[in-house]
């Protein structure tokens, strides 16, 4: 029997999940994350004055397991590296709630006009700000999000990625880092990421979390079809990461797919993994 695509599947449960009370599998009103039950993160991703636009990625980016398997708390103090639209940073601001921050990073547009529109809008440099031939730039869109007030507290931040961090977060301010679906696109850009998982190491505090995730790609391919296929062999950036002194802490199985090939660029039926890794 084939399987079910992940988009309906996706749907379902999260209407199951709004009609019986966020009775996921941790339990009714388990704790997903301290202060945000699974209940709490349904209600989250349910809220109105979300973008349209980011719900409709909610089918592919299954965002309450995200959440639930980053565990964002309240008042923490979080990096979205190269944010592009803001997807994740949106849902991470609500979730850090007002007394937390989320700096949503992105570099220079010079340096990254090369970059490729693999999780458009998502994580483009770019974005259409409406009919014609408008663009705004991904600090734009931040701000535009930081407009509403479950979000105030989106920061943007235009740095390169090999010198990333702002100067007031350097020194283990982070309680968390994420990057989302563009790791593989570091390759092809020809970033030293070394210095940024380094950079992004010294600036979490310890028992900080680095979550990444990413498009798979083929055994023994490591970082050579980011420009291609837009895929990364899981094992070579574990390694990459673990080489700046991170542990790995958990495997999100949310976004796998067996099924896919890895032998073209990611679709809706792509396999994707997600890493948690904690600094000791």
């Amino acid at each position: 029997m084939k399987s079910m695509p992940r988009c309906l599947e996706y749907g379902l449960l999260l209407s199951a999940l709004l009609a019986f009370g966020g009775c996921a599998s941790q339990g009714a009103g388990a704790p997903g994350v301290a202060g945000l039950d699974t209940q709490g993160l349904v209600r989250l991703v349910a809220s109105p004055d979300r973008n349209p636009q980011d719900r409709t990625l909610d089918a592919r980016r299954h965002p309450v397991e995200l959440l639930n398997f980053i565990g964002v708390r309240p008042g923490m103090t979080v990096l979205d590296i190269s944010a592009g639209g803001g997807y994740t940073t949106d849902l991470l601001a609500r979730a850090v709630g007002t007394a937390g921050h989320v700096y949503g990073q992105s570099a220079p547009p010079a340096a990254a006009k090369s970059a490729t529109a693999s999780e458009k809008p998502a994580s483009a440099t770019t974005f259409s700000a409406g009919p014609g031939p408008q663009r705004r730039s991904s600090a734009e869109a931040l701000a535009e999000r930081a407009l509403k007030p479950r979000t105030a507290n989106i920061v943007p931040v235009v740095r390169p990625f090999d010198d990333l961090v702002p100067e007031e977060l350097a020194d283990a301010k982070l309680d968390l880092a994420t990057l989302m679906f563009n790791y593989h696109d570091l390759g092809h850009l020809g970033v030293d990421r070394a210095k940024l998982n380094e950079a992004v190491f010294k600036a979490l505090k310890p028992g900080g979390l680095y979550v990444i995730a990413d498009h798979a790609g083929r055994p023994g391919t490591g970082i050579s079809e980011s420009g291609t296929l837009h895929r990364i062999e899981e094992s070579f950036l574990r390694q990459e990461v673990e080489a700046a002194g991170f542990k790995l802490a958990a495997e999100g199985q949310f976004l796998r797919n067996p099924a896919d090939p890895r032998d073209g660029s990611p679709v809706d039926a792509k396999d994707e993994f997600v890493l948690k890794f904690v600094k000791p």
